[in-house]
């Protein structure tokens, strides 16, 4: 399962190592498609990839740690 997201971290998350820790503790690649980092925020397009299951733990995971994320939603077919 490939999905595209949007992270949006706060004044609490944003200098965390997060998707560093995402990608140690579940088996997903990472590929960073965009970033947005200031001082107070941060706005990430990611793509995270593996098995159904377990990006959408990783998703879960996100949140918990106070990460918003969003769907991108694709209307171009990759080839």
């Amino acid at each position: 399962m490939k999905l595209r997201v949007y992270l949006t971290f706060n004044t609490a998350t944003v200098r965390e190592p997060i998707i560093w820790k995402l990608g140690k503790t579940f088996d997903v690649m990472t590929n960073i498609r965009t970033a947005e980092v200031k001082e107070n925020t941060g706005l990430v397009g990611l793509e995270l990839e593996g098995k159904s299951d377990v990006v959408e733990a990783a998703v879960k995971w996100l949140t918990e740690q106070g990460v918003h994320v969003e769907p991108i939603e694709q209307n171009v077919i990759e080839g």
